[in-house]
């Protein structure tokens, strides 16, 4: 089945030869995950693309960090946005080996890698408006996706930013895609992107149905997170537009046996 790759990108993030490898959180299980260590290695590998996840501080910093609270990767605690930046710079993100790095901000991790793609996930609300200023400021928006569960925070950018954001589907639009390839009828959906699941709660979302209804609605297909070679390679021979990961070096392989990248 060919890619799900529409012939005209949608948005200049999507304008990639051929499905898209992308270093999910930087490589979470490489290096520190979200971290300058973890965008480092991903671009050293040769990536051009990676994921990360936004939150911000009492103080207005936004930072690459997934969950709300430091607990799970640092050693310190606390909720990040009832912290200010001061306090959050002083824990360290620890990887699976036990190495530390610290943790990034967003506007570090864009001037630092200035021709990477990236897509962000803004985790709260709170970090929406945030997110968009920080965009505007750095003139970045031809190079990121905005994904999230939340219709209502996607819904916001694109009334900020019009057709000049790339958006993923929320989970209400993704539902809806799922059961448009099921020959429900459901009218055009807000985004350029479905990032996905192979599956959720049992139920199967990436099969040749998905990815011929997402083809013919213009939507590139995206599927996290995927760190097993074999089933790299089945999604490869599916057909998606682009497989996220947390083993960067393994996704590179598959590509490279491939003929596939870049």
């Amino acid at each position: 089945m060919p890619s799900v790759r529409p012939a005209t990108p949608a948005h200049p993030f999507l304008d990639h030869d051929g499905p898209i490898p992308i270093a999910h959180r930087g490589g979470a299980v490489d290096q520190p995950e979200n971290t300058m260590a973890a965008f480092q290695n991903a671009a050293d590998l040769g990536y051009r693309y990676i994921e990360t996840d936004v939150h911000v501080t009492s103080d207005g910093v936004l930072v690459a960090f997934h969950d709300a609270t430091l607990d799970r990767v640092t050693e310190y605690s606390g909720r990040i946005n009832e912290m200010t930046w001061v306090e959050v710079a002083k824990a360290r993100v620890r990887g699976l080996d036990g190495t530390l790095a610290p943790i990034a901000r967003f506007e570090e991790l864009m001037t630092a890698f200035p021709e990477m793609s990236v897509t962000i996930d803004p985790k709260q609300d709170s970090s929406v408006e945030p997110l968009a200023a920080a965009l505007s400021d750095l003139d970045c928006l031809d190079r990121v996706c905005i994904g999230s569960f939340s219709d209502k925070r996607l819904r916001w950018f694109r009334e900020r930013f019009g057709a000049d954001v790339c958006l993923g589907l929320g989970t209400a639009s993704i539902l809806k895609l799922r059961l448009a390839s099921w020959k429900f009828p459901f009218g055009s959906l807000p985004g350029e992107v479905a990032q996905v699941p192979t599956s959720t709660r049992g139920v199967r979302i990436v099969d040749e149905r998905f990815l011929a209804t997402a083809k013919e609605r213009g939507l590139a297909v995206h599927v996290w997170t995927i760190d097993d070679a074999a089933e790299m390679g089945r999604l490869l021979d599916l057909g998606v537009g682009a497989i996220m990961t947390d083993r960067p070096e393994t996704l590179r392989s598959v590509f490279v046996e491939r003929g596939l990248w870049y």
